[in-house]
């Protein structure tokens, strides 16, 4: 059979089965979008918070986002919480999980306890979890349980990103890059590494007012000098 000038031509291409990790990570990008959410964003002023070597050599600006999103949510405990037909079930844990890419897809391990942990420890977790997670050595234990996720693109140069969901939590923050920006600070114009702060909210669990109040109080822990060990 001969095609017509008019039919369009469908390129040939490679087809690659969604499996594992991916397959899953499909199936609760399709759930996330079915809960109503909402998003608040927050200019951050990252100067102390990128001496955190200086602090805690081993630890980078992901541990010290963990330590402060633990801390805001002991103070907004309806953010460290699960929706789901039933009701919204707060946590007294406070498991955060950490999107990370690896070859196999997106997969998210978890900090348990993270509200437990001084600096030192959450970083010492997290290259733990990261490197599993790259070498597809992560436990059923390891995955589990989150109460909580950040996702961080701040390394490659994002601006501003929203996240989705990773239900059935009820929120998720998005952290972009640290740009200088020429800023009012204490009564004068300065450059400052200024970062957006995105957060996503399952409005069924969450209102306006819980996320900016969480969002505020970050800001400030992420600007206050890092305490000493």
């Amino acid at each position: 059979m001969t095609s017509s000038a008019n039919e369009i031509q469908v390129p040939q291409g490679t087809t690659v089965a969604l499996k594992g990790v991916r397959r899953a990570a499909a199936r609760q990008m399709v759930a996330a979008w079915q809960a109503p959410a909402f998003h608040l964003t927050i200019e951050v002023d990252m100067t102390n918070a990128l001496t955190v070597k200086t602090v805690s050599s081993e630890s980078t600006v992901t541990d010290l986002l963990i330590s402060a999103v633990a801390i805001a949510l002991q103070d907004h405990p309806g953010l460290n919480a699960h929706y789901s037909e039933d009701g919204v079930t707060s946590y007294g844990e406070i498991n955060i999980g950490l999107a990370v890419a690896t070859d196999a897809g997106l997969t998210v391990p978890v900090i348990h306890g993270a509200s437990g942990l001084a600096l030192p420890g959450i970083a010492q977790k997290r290259r733990e979890l990261v490197d599993r997670a790259r070498a597809k050595k992560l436990g059923m234990g390891d995955i589990t349980g989150g109460t909580f996720t950040i996702s961080n693109l701040g390394m490659l140069g994002i601006d501003r990103f929203d996240a989705i969901l990773n239900v059935p939590q009820v929120a998720i923050l998005a952290v972009a890059s640290a740009r200088q920006r020429f800023v009012m600070h204490a009564g004068t114009g300065q450059w400052r590494p200024i970062a957006e702060l995105s957060l996503t909210c399952d409005h069924r669990a969450v209102d306006g007012y819980m996320g900016a109040l969480f969002l505020k109080q970050l800001k400030e822990l992420l600007e206050a000098p890092i305490p000493a060990l």
